[in-house]
């Protein structure tokens, strides 16, 4: 009797084992294109970290049950050496957790390198915003794109609200978001358009956290979308910030899970450079070179490959006729049908000026070539979230 409950009691046993567990899924839920030192302030003075607390505000595009935070050093010239790092949703009385890598709370990143923090345990709906506050002992010159930031002296528990934002730049490039079903998720892949460089600081005011919060609101938690932006970003050479081409590999296939892209830059190719004699920027042929390399490089790897028109730049400090008429020839082969993408979002035709297409309308501007807070929101408000696989009920 014994004997046959015991291997009742192991048949048992195993079956459960073998049942099937409700399966994990990781996803990006935020990012920051890691970007170059932009090497702002002076060689004497440098903009960097030293001794200070800094914490990043990040609004999710997916729920979660846990994170994980992206540290990166891939493009920084020196170890970076992170003293300690917290994380709690923004604005509850919850106590903070603390982030650890391998179990370890302070770390050091080498020059090259990632490194993904161990799962946090945190259960946030989607379009929450989570803090993660970082302590930076040594000097620190972070190679992340400009985000809204709070900073303060020393080593902090936490810095207040009532600390001021700074734009800078920071070491934080994604956070992923454990869900129990896998999403579409869509990258931004541009430009400081897409990157919000002119939308209201700490606002989510960007149009891919603005579409962020469409996709969420018609099909909830169907949709994630992150922000791939940068400043000064061009498709086929370097600037500021190395080229779409050659990034495409660390800041958009290299993310977990990516069904579709999003390709809206191209504007910062075809200007010349304002030198003196200025330079003239790219031509159409070269530009269709870029543009059908992306696509079937997002191809190869499973990924539909979506263009966005150029927006008008008319009025604008580098604005003449070639590169003018160079827009209008790229706009109208991706309306074409046969550029190679999967589908179109016009944002040319969303933002121009009826009656100067040329131009953008003087109230959605600051600039004349980037866009507003109200013009930020008329790109997202434009976009067909069909194309993006929202469905709405």
């Amino acid at each position: 009797m014994l004997r046959w409950i015991t291997a009742l009691s192991f048949a048992l046993a195993t079956s459960a084992a073998a049942l099937p567990t409700q399966a994990q899924v990781w996803v990006p839920a935020w990012t920051a294109s890691p970007a170059p030192d932009r090497q702002d302030g002076t060689p004497e003075a440098p903009v960097q970290f030293a001794n200070q607390t800094v914490r990043q505000d990040m609004r999710l595009a997916s729920s979660a049950t846990a994170l994980r935070f992206r540290i990166t050093n891939e493009l920084g010239v020196a170890p970076l050496h992170i003293g300690g790092a917290t994380a709690q949703r923004t604005g509850t009385a919850t106590p903070a957790k603390l982030v650890t890598f391998n179990g370890r709370s302070e770390v050091t990143v080498p020059v090259g390198a990632v490194l993904l923090s161990d799962p946090v345990p945190m259960a946030v709906p989607a379009l929450a915003d989570v803090s993660l506050t970082v302590y930076f002992p040594e000097p620190t010159q972070p190679a992340v794109r400009r985000t809204a930031l709070r900073i303060a002296d020393g080593r902090q528990a936490e810095v207040a609200d009532k600390v001021k934002l700074a734009y800078r730049q920071n070491v934080v490039s994604a956070v992923l978001a454990e869900r129990s079903s896998k999403p579409i998720v869509v990258v931004a892949l541009g430009d400081s358009i897409t990157e919000g460089a002119t939308a209201t600081r700490g606002s989510n005011g960007d149009w891919p956290s603005l579409l962020a919060t469409r996709l969420q609101q018609a099909c909830p938690d169907q949709v994630v979308l992150v922000n791939a932006g940068i400043s000064g970003n061009k498709v086929m050479d370097h600037g500021r910030s190395h080229s779409a081409l050659a990034r495409l590999d660390r800041d958009v296939i290299a993310l977990p899970h990516v069904d579709r892209v999003i390709l809206f830059e191209g504007i910062n190719d075809i200007r010349h450079d304002g030198g003196t004699p200025p330079v003239a920027g790219r031509n159409a042929d070269d530009m269709v070179l870029g543009y059908r390399q992306v696509a079937e490089r997002l191809h190869s790897n499973g990924i539909r490959a979506i263009a966005a028109t150029m927006t008008p730049f008319g009025g604008s400090d580098r604005y003449e006729p070639v590169s003018a008429g160079t827009r209008t020839t790229l706009n109208t082969w991706m309306r074409g049908g046969r550029s190679g993408f999967d589908a179109l979002i016009d944002f040319d035709q969303i933002l121009r000026d009826p009656a100067k297409p040329e131009f953008l309308p003087e109230a959605i501007t600051r600039d004349f070539l980037h866009p507003n807070d109200e013009g930020y929101r008329r790109m997202a408000d434009g976009v067909d979230l069909a194309v993006l696989g929202c469905k709405a009920r």
